[in-house]
């Protein structure tokens, strides 16, 4: 393999290395391929159709690949920041993670809380039940199920307490995410504390100054902190989310709604008893670097 590799090295000269990296990083697309992503065999056969090789292993074009860590056929979904505000939004909501607002210090009686809906809980009735693991078999989940209708679960984060609230609801909307906020307001210390801030993002339960002075009629302490568009990460409760989603909900296999409804609040208490503020690391100095790569052009492979 050695004296291979040492041969292609010296077979190929550099301006040809440079060239196919180039290819890689395009996409076959705008080349008018009818592909979404290389493979190395696709880029081979192209590499060799466009004649920048007569013959070419696809052993050494993956070597020339990785030595830059360039893995064209994979991809990762990413959404781009739409919000022309998005630096002053998320910013306010990273201070606040640091117990900051507006410049300063949160005080003791300043509580944070992250809020959102998880939409569409399944309950998934499988047509036989399901099978515990044995040794060298895992769970086994029948395929075939009938569904069972579906829960809106509304549940708020205190992120400096790790304290959880949650309820079901038939659907989204103005009045369920409001019953969240009464669920939680009434209770102290948030009743009678300075200020409440509540993290959402821009879903029609909670979207902009209308929603602002709703909430405010009733609950004065109430300061309601917008993500910016498309920034559901900023929501500390996705975090809660998606630890609902590994350990409870998947594989999906309820009776009924009022099993579902039933382990989501056992579950909920079970997680309350450990649980802890998640280590939020992500600063603003982060925040300033990510968005500054948007405004760098893309690097191309140097000769």
């Amino acid at each position: 393999m050695s004296n291979r590799a040492a041969g292609d090295r010296r077979a190929f000269p550099p301006s040809v290395v440079v060239e196919v990296k180039a290819l890689a990083c395009e996409l076959p697309s705008r080349r008018g391929l009818p592909l979404a992503r290389w493979t190395c065999s696709e880029l081979r056969r192209e590499v060799m159709a466009r004649g920048l090789v007569a013959e070419i292993s696809g052993t050494t074009l993956w070597r020339w690949l990785s030595e830059d860590a360039l893995l064209p056929w994979c991809h990762r979904s990413w959404s781009f920041p739409r919000d022309p505000d998005f630096a002053a939004k998320a910013g306010r909501i990273l201070d606040l993670f640091q117990r900051r607002w507006q410049g300063a210090a949160l005080g003791p009686r300043d509580y944070v809380l992250s809020a959102d809906e998880k939409t569409s809980i399944q309950a998934r009735k499988r047509k036989h039940p399901s099978l515990p693991p044995t040794g060298g078999r895992p769970i086994y989940v029948e395929h075939e199920y009938a569904r069972c209708g579906a829960w809106a679960y509304i549940a708020a984060w205190d992120v400096h307490r790790a304290k959880l609230f949650g309820r079901c609801e038939r659907k989204t909307g103005i009045a369920p995410f409001e019953r969240l906020v009464a669920q939680v307001m009434h209770q102290e210390p948030y009743r009678s504390a300075r200020r409440v801030f509540w993290i959402v993002d821009n879903g029609s339960s909670h979207r902009g100054k209308p929603a602002i002075a709703r909430l405010q009629v009733r609950w004065p302490n109430i300061i309601l902190v917008h993500t910016p568009v498309h920034a559901s990460w900023l929501n500390q409760v996705e975090t809660y989310f998606s630890i609902i989603q590994r350990k409870m909900l998947t594989p999906n296999d309820f009776p009924n709604l009022a099993a579902v409804k039933d382990r989501l609040r056992r579950f909920q208490q079970r997680y309350e008893i450990s649980a802890k503020p998640f280590r939020w690391t992500f600063t603003r100095r982060d925040l300033h670097t990510l968005l500054a790569k948007f405004d760098r052009p893309p690097r191309r492979p140097a000769a």
